[in-house]
């Protein structure tokens, strides 16, 4: 998907808001407080934001941010969600994102496009905001399971400070890609949006099935023990037996 849009206003520095979305989701678009969004929804989002939330919050209680955790708004994150997450606005989305980027884009006077592909479970986000009709490198994530016959959507959303979001094109492309029988079973075979080595809440990791070498060891070792234990039993009842006779006599 190829996006086309701008973003401008009369705010100044960070003194305007909020940003907007673009959604790949189960349900159609149902009104919520994620950039005009519902929240824990089922899909993918991914997020122009414009306003650095956890940034002011941290200035007004006079913290101070660690150097490697700061980012630099606007800022494009991308979120999957099995329905179970909820998008942490006071955090601007850290807990759950996936991977992003700043981007300024705001008040320019070129076109400014985003674009997002989606290859055998591979998500890449690639900005052109330049003006020099390049792509570059935003978010790329190996291992994104979504299922087929979601929706597309875009929403919007401003708070005290405001901006104009103009989404000016939505444009969709079918990539030709060769898969395996193999893998056009299983890319059919999704009925949750995942991420591979993320543990969402809800979810339980699948277990990984043990190679053949461990399970012959797991029942050698088991042989074992259940022959020893035989044995064991064996002496013990014929001491008992002996003690027995002894008695006896």
């Amino acid at each position: 998907m190829q996006v086309h849009f701008k973003i401008h206003g009369q705010g100044k520095k960070n003194l305007n808001g909020d940003g907007f979305a673009i959604w790949y989701t189960k349900d159609r678009m149902q009104p919520g407080p994620v950039f005009g969004s519902k929240d824990n929804f089922l899909g993918l989002g991914v997020f122009v934001d414009t306003y650095p939330n956890e940034e002011k919050q941290q200035e007004a209680q006079k913290r101070r941010y660690s150097p490697g955790n700061q980012r630099v708004f606007p800022y494009i994150s991308a979120m999957v969600n099995n329905g179970s997450l909820t998008y942490d606005h006071d955090r601007d989305g850290r807990p759950t994102e996936l991977g992003g980027c700043t981007a300024m884009v705001r008040n320019l006077n070129h076109d400014t496009f985003l674009v997002i592909r989606y290859v055998k479970r591979r998500l890449t986000v690639m900005i052109d905001i330049d003006g020099k009709h390049e792509w570059r490198d935003c978010i790329d994530v190996p291992g994104v399971h979504l299922p087929r016959g979601y929706y597309f959507g875009t929403s919007s959303v401003t708070g005290d400070l405001s901006d104009n979001h103009d989404i000016i094109s939505l444009k969709l492309y079918q990539l030709t890609v060769e898969r395996t029988p193999e893998e056009e079973k299983r890319d059919r075979e999704v009925f949750l949006p995942v991420v591979d080595n993320l543990k969402l809440p809800g979810m339980e990791a699948p277990l990984e099935p043990m190679s053949g070498l461990a399970l012959f060891l797991i029942v050698f070792f088991s042989l074992v023990a259940l022959v020893f234990a035989i044995v064991i039993g064996v002496i013990v009842y014929n001491k008992w037996q002996e003690q027995s006779r002894k008695h006896f006599y």
